[in-house]
C-alpha cells in the first residue's frame, strides 16, 4: 500500500496509476479526507462471476409474480 497526498497524484497521474494496477494507493487530501485508488478490472472481474443473465432476472420476476398472483387470485401470469 502506497499512501500519497492528493497533490502527489496529480503531479505524477500516470506513475500511481500503474502502482494501483498491483496494489492499493491510499490518497490523503487534508487532514480529514481518504481515498483509495485501484484497479477496477479486479473489481468487474468479481462482479461478472457473480451475474446474471437479463433472461434469469426476467424468469425470477415472472415466477415470483405468478406466486404473487396465484395467492391473491388464483391466476398463473405465464
Amino acid at each position: 500500500m502506497v499512501i500519497i497526498s492528493s497533490a502527489e497524484l496529480r503531479n505524477n497521474m500516470k506513475k500511481y496509476l500503474d502502482i494501483a494496477k498491483n496494489e492499493k494507493v491510499v490518497i490523503q487530501r487534508g487532514r480529514n479526507e481518504t481515498f483509495v485508488l485501484v484497479a477496477q478490472n479486479n473489481a468487474a472481474d468479481e462482479d461478472l462471476n457473480r451475474a446474471i443473465t437479463v433472461d434469469e432476472v426476467l424468469a425470477r420476476v415472472r415466477e415470483g409474480l405468478n406466486e404473487m398472483f396465484e395467492r391473491k387470485e388464483g391466476h398463473n401470469i405465464a
